[in-house]
C-alpha cells in the first residue's frame, strides 16, 4: 500500500479539490498520510493569485525531497496550468498536470514510477470544459462544497480564466446529492465555493439554472446546520438573494463581496462590471435586512495608474462603509493580462505602504464590528483549535470567539453570551462551563 501526501496552496476551492482527489487515491488502495510520514507520493495543489507562486511551489518541492528523495512529486492546480514547462524544470518534480488533467491523475499516472525527465500533461485551457464535483471532508470542522468553476469575466489583472477556463457548474440535483452525503457525516457547516459562484447555472455553455434556486434547494437539506456563501460578485448579489439569506433557516448572515477598488476610474481600468455606487447599494441592503451581518471585502492596491488621489478615494470609501474586514492584496503583474501592459506603474514601496494603510483600517473595522456584537447571544461552531487552554470557533456572523477549552465542545454548535474582547481582539464569552456544555 503506497502512501500519498497532499499539500494545498491557495483558496477554499483548491482545498475542496485536493480533498476529493485524496478520496480518489484512498478508493484505489493508497494510504493518505501527512508530509512528515515519509510518503511515496507527494501531490502539490498550487495557486496563481500572487506573484510568489513559483517560490512557494519550489519550497514545498524541496521539503518533499528532504523527506523522501525517492518520492514521486506531482504538481497540479492553477500555477500548473499557467506555467507547466517552468514547473517541470524544478528539480525534483516528476509530473505536471493541467486543469483538464488533474482529476484524471490516477489514470494518467497509474504507476508513479520516476523517469529521467518530468512529464507534462497540460492541454490548452479550452479543454477544461467539464465540471468536476468536489468537496472537502476530514480536514476541517467545516466542509467546502464546490458548486461552480471557471470564469467568463476576464478582469484585466486576473489569470483565473487562463488557469481554470470558462464558467461552468454542476446541476442543482447533483449538488443536493453531495449535500445529503455531507449531511450523513458529522459536518455542521458547509461553505459554498467556486471561482465566480454568483454565475452559477451554466452547463454545456448555456445558463440552465439560477444561484437562488440552488440556495433554496440547499436550505431544505436536513442534517446541515449552516451554509455559508464564500464570495460573490456585487453585481451578481441580487436583492432577491439578500432577502432570501435574511429569512433563511440555514444560510448565515455573512457575505464576502470583492470590491478591488473604491474609485470608479480604476474599476473601469480593471474591467470590473460595476461602479462603486452599486457596491454601496448592496452593502446598504444587507445591513437594512441583517444589521449584524458580517461583510468582508477584497481590495487591490497599487494597480497601474492608481494615483495617491485614487487610493485615498478608495480609503475614504471603505472607511465610510459599514463593512467588517478587508482582504488586502498588493497588485502584482501577471503575465498575459491586459493590466501587465499598462503604463504608470506604481512603485513597489508605494504599493506596500498603501497595503499597510488598508490593513490597519481593516483591523479598526473588525474591532468595531466585534464591539457591536458585545452583549448579544450567538451560536458558535467550536473547532479543534486550542491555544493556551482556550478554544476557538465562529458565530453565524463570523465573529471569532475564544472560550475555555472543553473537549466536549469540539465540532459542536453552542449558544454563548458575548461579553468583551480579549487582548488579541477575539470575542470573549460568559465563563459558564455548564452553560456552554449543556445549553
Amino acid at each position: 500500500m503506497k502512501k500519498v501526501a497532499f499539500y494545498t496552496l491557495g483558496c477554499k476551492l483548491n482545498f475542496s479539490e485536493t480533498s476529493t482527489i485524496g478520496r480518489q487515491f484512498e478508493e484505489r488502495g493508497f494510504r493518505k498520510v501527512e508530509f512528515s510520514d515519509t510518503p511515496d507520493i507527494f501531490i502539490i495543489n498550487t495557486c496563481s493569485v500572487t506573484d510568489n507562486a513559483d517560490k512557494k511551489c519550489r519550497k514545498i518541492v524541496r521539503e518533499a525531497q528532504l523527506i523522501n528523495p525517492q518520492g514521486y512529486v506531482a504538481i497540479i492546480g492553477c500555477y500548473a496550468q499557467l506555467k507547466p514547462q517552468e514547473i517541470s524544470d524544478i528539480p525534483g518534480v516528476d509530473a505536471v498536470l493541467g486543469a483538464a488533467e488533474k482529476f484524471r491523475l490516477l489514470d494518467l499516472i497509474p504507476t508513479f514510477e520516476k523517469a529521467p525527465a518530468a512529464r507534462v500533461l497540460a492541454s490548452e485551457i479550452s479543454e477544461a470544459n467539464t465540471f468536476h464535483n468536489a468537496y472537502s471532508y476530514g480536514d476541517r470542522t467545516r466542509t467546502f462544497l464546490k458548486v461552480q468553476d471557471g470564469c467568463n469575466y476576464n478582469c484585466s489583472f486576473c489569470t483565473i480564466p487562463l488557469a481554470r477556463g470558462k464558467s461552468r457548474s454542476d446541476s442543482i440535483e447533483h449538488i443536493l446529492e453531495s449535500a445529503r452525503e455531507i449531511a450523513a457525516t458529522d459536518i455542521k457547516e458547509v461553505v459554498l465555493t467556486g471561482v465566480n459562484i454568483g454565475d452559477f447555472g451554466i452547463q454545456e455553455g448555456r445558463r440552465k439554472e439560477r444561484f437562488l434556486d440552488l440556495l433554496q434547494g440547499l436550505d431544505a437539506i436536513e442534517g446541515i446546520e449552516r451554509f455559508r456563501i464564500s464570495s460573490i460578485e456585487p453585481n451578481l448579489l441580487s436583492n432577491e438573494i439578500i432577502a432570501f439569506v435574511a429569512q433563511s433557516r440555514r444560510f448565515v448572515p455573512h457575505f464576502h463581496l470583492p470590491l478591488q477598488s473604491g474609485n470608479n476610474e480604476i474599476l473601469k481600468a480593471m474591467y470590473r462590471r460595476y461602479q462603486r455606487e452599486l457596491y454601496t447599494e448592496r452593502v446598504a441592503k444587507i445591513k437594512e435586512l441583517m444589521p449584524h451581518c458580517c461583510i468582508g471585502v477584497d481590495v487591490i492596491v497599487g494597480f497601474p495608474g492608481e494615483t495617491e488621489a485614487h487610493f485615498l478615494d478608495t480609503y475614504q470609501f471603505l472607511n465610510e462603509l459599514p463593512v467588517s474586514y478587508l482582504h488586502v492584496f498588493t497588485y502584482s503583474e501577471r503575465a498575459n493580462t491586459p493590466a501587465a501592459e499598462l503604463e504608470q506603474v506604481v512603485p513597489m514601496k508605494e504599493r506596500n505602504r498603501r497595503s499597510r494603510m488598508l490593513r490597519s483600517l481593516s483591523e479598526k473595522k473588525k474591532r468595531y464590528f466585534y464591539e457591536q456584537n458585545i452583549g448579544r447571544t450567538a451560536t458558535v461552531l467550536f473547532e479543534d483549535d486550542v491555544v493556551a487552554g482556550m478554544m476557538h470557533g465562529f458565530t453565524e456572523n463570523y465573529v471569532r470567539v475564544a472560550a475555555k477549552y472543553d473537549p466536549m465542545l469540539i465540532n459542536e454548535l453552542k449558544p454563548v453570551d458575548m461579553t468583551g474582547l480579549t487582548a488579541e481582539g477575539l470575542m470573549e464569552v460568559a465563563e459558564t462551563q455548564t452553560y456552554l456544555t449543556h445549553a
